[in-house]
């Protein structure tokens, strides 16, 4: 395997034939294998349980009440006295 432009571990420019990073020492078996670029990239296994990663990063919460649907009673009456107005205003 040829080494990588930039280390994947450090991110420092390797050399086109080097066997390891000059600058953290990592080779092929610490972090230029395929193994190991997956493992930076943090791309979750089958054994991933979503549920549980939510659980975890937000806590058990409950969701917030649901919003009675429609207009409210306040705002029919603040737009019949907008009405109003405009209507006084007109005649």
């Amino acid at each position: 395997m040829t080494p990588p432009e930039i280390c994947p571990q450090c991110g420092a420019e390797v050399p086109p034939k080097a066997r390891a990073c000059p600058e953290c020492g990592s080779d092929e078996e610490t972090g230029w294998s395929e193994e190991a670029r997956y493992q930076q990239l943090g791309v979750p296994t089958e054994a991933f349980d979503y549920d549980e990663f939510v659980r975890d990063e937000f806590g058990e919460q409950e969701p917030p009440p649901a919003r009675p649907r429609g207009i409210s009673f306040f705002w029919w009456i603040i737009a019949i006295l907008v009405l109003l107005a405009f209507l006084s205003l007109y005649f």
